[in-house]
């Protein structure tokens, strides 16, 4: 078959709309618009507008890593350029130099995003796997260092500042007060989660996902797979760039950090947490994104720590993110047999409730110990007082986190032994019911 063939064929055969994709949109449209009637505090305001560009940012990773099957460990590049063209474009406004509104930003940090990523791109995806990840690597730090070499644009280290309220308001609308800004972040993640799954689903989109399964194959039948990476590579640069673009009227302040290898680090541990083989995975990615940079690290020093146990975790038993394993129950719901594994999913959910509330226990006392022992021996824990200085405290630390990690042991095996049974007469089931088909 030719590649005018395949191209015909895919584009000739679009997915239809269903009911099912009208009431999944329509229902994540209504989430954004209800959230902040229902989180009203400025603090839950702000972790909101946070979360819509994470998914913004976490999605365009993925188009990268999910479907193209690049490991890249320098998008941050594309986010953080797309946030200093946004901040110098507000700035512009600001003095009355460009007469742009305050809304049309991000998209021009998506135009910057998808400048850098034709100019950067060529190069990057010139090769695959290791070699790709390793260029990705040197180009980020390559634009970290420039970020202090050159202050008249970076800013220094102090970066570059703005403000996001400037001219006359529209029909009251300035986007000083937070929920303002939410909506119009909002409308920006739902046009841009829509048309990153629309990406999906177009013949370059699919060919993306042959290049990554199969790129030999890919080059048989006619395609050139360095021109498909490149194309997907300005794609996600565009996206990255708006989500840049989001975070300067966000945070009115952007410094080198926003081009730093843990920013990139962060799109990677979270894209993956989230599952990067589901499209809605990298969605749940970012929304843990911003519950650990803004909850959890306002709770514990440790938590750094705390996600690199999860993540750690993760790759044992999950290897394909919490996405993976919603979509692995939902399947087994689907054919009836939920029941059957529920007691053992509570069972391991218990067990692992145990073990983390023993090993952070025993984390705490020994941050305290090492980092506030001047300031005695008391730690507060999830409400708690506990004594870093007490054997007892220890001792009972030790035997939850041992119980704990037992108790996880012996459920995850019983565990396994139904989810195999269940999952061998789902087969059976399947293979009988396409039998009887033909």
């Amino acid at each position: 078959m030719t590649r005018s063939a395949i191209t015909t064929t895919t584009a000739t055969a679009p997915p239809r709309l269903s009911l099912g994709r009208l009431l999944t949109w329509g229902g994540f449209a209504l989430l954004l618009i209800v959230s902040p009637l229902v989180f009203t505090s400025n603090l839950s305001i702000t972790m909101l507008a946070q979360m819509g560009i994470a998914i913004v940012a976490c999605l365009s990773y993925n188009m990268l890593l999910g479907q193209g099957g690049m490991l890249s460990f320098g998008h941050a590049v594309y986010t953080g350029l797309g946030s200093y063209v946004a901040i110098h474009a507000l700035n512009a406004v600001s003095a009355g130099r460009w007469h742009i509104p305050v809304s049309l930003l991000p998209l021009i940090g998506g135009f910057a995003g998808l400048f850098f990523a034709v100019l950067l791109g060529y190069v990057t995806t010139k090769r695959a796997g290791t070699t790709f990840a390793m260029i990705t690597l040197g180009i980020g730090e390559l634009v970290f260092a420039m970020s202090l070499m050159v202050p008249e644009f970076f800013g220094g280290e102090a970066g570059v500042s703005g403000n996001r309220v400037v001219g006359q308001p529209f029909m009251g609308i300035s986007y000083g007060p937070a929920r303002q800004l939410y909506y119009l972040i909002a409308v920006y993640t739902f046009i841009s989660v829509l048309l990153m799954y629309a990406f999906t689903q177009t013949p370059l989109g699919r060919i993306l996902n042959a290049v990554r399964d199969n790129p030999e194959r890919v080059e048989f039948i006619g395609y050139n797979s360095q021109r498909v990476r490149y194309l997907a590579f300005i794609v996600a640069g565009f996206f990255a760039g708006i989500a840049g673009g989001l975070g300067a009227l966000q945070f009115e302040l952007v410094t080198a950090e926003v081009v730093g290898a843990n920013r990139s680090g962060a799109y990677l541990l979270f894209t993956f947490l989230g599952g990067a083989t589901f499209f809605f995975g990298p969605i749940i990615g970012g929304v843990l994104m911003v519950i650990a940079f803004v909850l959890l690290s306002e709770l514990t020093k440790a938590w750094l720590l705390y996600l690199g146990l999860v993540f750690v975790f993760m790759v044992m038993y999950a290897p394909g993110g919490i996405a993976s394993l919603i979509m692995m129950n939902l399947r087994v719901a689907a054919h009836g047999k939920f029941a059957r594994i529920a007691p053992h999913l509570l069972m391991l959910l218990v067990a692992s409730v145990v073990m983390l509330l023993g090993a952070g226990a025993l984390i705490e006392m020994i941050y305290h110990l090492q980092l506030n022992r001047a300031m005695g021996d008391e730690v507060r824990y999830l409400g708690l007082t506990l004594h870093a200085a007490s054997a007892a405290h220890w001792a009972v630390a030790l035997a939850l986190f041992a119980l704990g990690a037992g108790m996880l042991e012996w459920a995850r095996r019983r565990y396994a032994r139904v989810w195999g049974s269940v999952n061998a007469e789902i087969e059976q089931t399947l293979k009988r019911q396409q039998e009887a088909a033909a």
